[in-house]
């Protein structure tokens, strides 16, 4: 199965899950991961480099959008071990992995839903994505207009976007689109740049 196939919701090849080896938060550990989901051979550049340059995580409900096999999601379940991790994917076999591999490294704090599963009045303090840019610009743009009005007040977004798959223009639909839906509400900025992608920054206040 293609990778840019990895948000279809049933793959169809057999699932063979495999462990790989990782550090996430400061660990080393062993992950599962398998054919047909999002970067299986072990964390891909974009989401290492949101987990390097993001700040620390706050709050008690925090969100990945696309969790994969659960990098970010296991991530902010060990910096936040008190809070509510909440990961969606539409992909049933990534969610599998991020459920066992939070079961296998003891993180009784992470929840993984389908998008239309989570209630629809839960709000996050931080949320944190590498947001599936391949399934096209409607598609993105729908699923960032879905979740980002749901920060709290307060709340923080940062999403890692590659610069030559359209970070820039990302950046400003997302600020425009922001200040259409909820006017005042929010600030978007760029947080940093690293080895070709950007972090945006979404600010609620």
């Amino acid at each position: 199965m293609a990778q840019e196939h990895y948000f279809s919701s049933t793959p169809d090849t057999e699932f063979k899950p495999k462990p790989v080896q990782v550090e996430l938060a400061g660990r080393k550990v062993t992950v599962q991961t398998a054919s047909g989901i999002f970067s299986p051979a072990g964390i891909d550049k974009g989401t290492a480099i949101l987990l390097d340059e993001a700040p620390e995580p706050e709050g008690q409900t925090v969100l990945d959008i696309g969790t994969g096999w659960g990098p970010i999601t296991l991530t902010l379940a060990m910096k936040l071990p008190d809070a509510r991790v909440v990961g969606v994917e539409v992909n049933e076999r990534s969610a599998q992995l991020t459920r066992l591999n939070a079961q296998a490294l003891g993180l009784t704090n992470v929840e993984v839903s389908a998008p239309d599963q989570v209630d629809a009045e839960l709000r996050f303090d931080t949320i944190w994505s590498n947001p599936p840019i391949r399934v096209g610009k409607d598609v993105l743009h729908e699923i960032l207009r879905t979740w980002i009005p749901r920060l709290n007040s307060g709340g923080r977004a940062y999403l890692v976007v590659q610069k030559n798959l359209g970070s820039d223009s990302l950046q400003k639909w997302l600020g425009q689109e922001l200040e259409r839906l909820q006017p005042g509400e929010f600030e978007v900025g760029r947080y940093a740049t690293s080895k070709g992608f950007r972090i945006l920054e979404v600010k609620r206040g």
